[in-house]
């Protein structure tokens, strides 16, 4: 189309030249010359028009910013709402999950006597809930219900800007890759979650134990809303916050390599958590430091092979999450004394004030879980 257009604005310039020789048709003359100009003008501005509407820019990039940062609020909304859910004992109260239907929860009392009727059908209700009513069975079903249904807004608030940021063309290449990626995440997410609730569900005549999802299902469904929540977090950071170009001194750099591991170890605490939690480890001993009468407990060892212990025994899997727990604390405490001596941005040095105080926060609200000060 440009080697055509050029062609017609050559030919109607030569055409013009030899109007002008003979000079013949003047008007004619001034048309050829101005449609040739007017040609090439739009021809070469319109791409630059182009490139300034799809490259993204500081208003752009503020803008898909905020998004990703009220996504991450979203994630510690799920997660919040999951911990709700395992302290009601409610997270195996829906045992069908359909991606639209069951966001209509049941209203008629037929609708309810059926989906208890289900509920009725599984382990969880044989074992520990045959005594249970509908109004009870109401309260739990509700609770999974919320948590599944803020999911799903977890779902669109993630895809649905996603299409239209893309439209507008407000992605760099490189942030397209991510955003897709954290898309798929969710999406991960969601199947992972199913995947857990149903290993609660499965019938296991050779275990005397009372139902509960998979410990391992348990953590992993936790991990990955932790990395989802830090992936939206720090690339939403780096769209809204501006770039702090500090010199690469040397106790900067085992500062950013301390701080990557600290980071590490808050994460294994917390999966250590989800084994706590999935085994019920944390009403086997609730003194501390020691663990009822001593530090070290007898069955620390009591699985064979040895290995199983690290994720099935759940006085092991209690005293590993204690002692993540403090090696937590005490790398988050020399994380700040150390960062203490070196040249921050005010922002960073808040950050790591806030990390600290709420790991001090954290080990007091489990001190004040236990028993009463005598027996700590």
């Amino acid at each position: 189309m440009l080697s055509l257009r050029t062609l017609l604005f050559c030919g109607g310039r030569n055409v013009g030249k030899g109007l002008q020789s003979n000079n013949k048709s003047p008007h004619l003359r001034q048309w050829l010359v101005k449609r040739g100009q007017s040609t090439i003008t739009a021809e070469v501005g319109a791409p630059t028009a182009r490139a300034a509407c799809a490259v993204p820019n500081a208003a752009s990039n503020r803008i898909v910013g905020r998004w990703l940062l009220g996504c991450s609020g979203l994630v510690v909304g799920a997660v919040v709402l999951g911990g709700v859910t395992r302290l009601t004992e409610s997270g195996l109260s829906m045992v069908d999950w359909h991606l639209v239907r069951e966001m209509r929860p049941p209203r008629t009392p037929e609708e309810w006597e059926a989906e208890f009727a289900k509920y009725q059908q599984f382990p969880e209700f044989k074992i520990m809930n045959h005594n249970m009513t509908l109004p009870e069975f109401k309260f739990i079903f509700y609770m999974e219900w919320g948590h599944r249904m803020w999911g799903r807004l977890v779902g669109l608030a993630y895809i649905l800007p996603t299409v239209y940021f893309w439209k507008k063309g407000y992605f760099t290449r490189s942030l397209k890759g991510r955003v897709v990626g954290l898309c798929g995440f969710v999406f991960f997410q969601g199947l992972l979650g199913w995947y857990m609730v149903k290993s609660g569900l499965e019938e296991k005549p050779e275990s005397h134990d009372v139902p509960r999802v998979s410990q391992y299902r348990l953590s992993a469904h936790l991990g990955s809303a932790l990395l989802l929540y830090c992936a939206s977090l720090w690339t939403g950071l780096q769209l809204v916050l501006p770039v702090n170009k500090l010199a690469d001194t040397a106790r900067l750099t085992q500062l950013r390599r301390f701080a990557k591991g600290t980071g590490g170890l808050v994460f294994l605490t917390a999966l250590s958590g989800a084994f706590v939690a999935g085994l019920d480890a944390g009403l086997v001993y609730n003194s501390f430091p020691k663990m009822g009468e001593r530090w070290i407990p007898d069955d620390l060892l009591a699985f064979s092979p040895t290995l199983r212990n690290l994720f099935e025994n759940p006085t092991t899997v209690q005293f590993d999450h204690r002692i993540l727990a403090v090696s937590s604390l005490t790398a988050i405490t020399g994380l700040y004394v150390y960062s203490r001596r070196v040249a921050l941005p005010r922002r960073a040095r808040v950050a790591i004030s806030l990390l600290t105080a709420m790991a001090y926060s954290q080990v007091r609200g489990l001190y004040n879980r236990m028993d009463p000060p005598s027996n700590h």
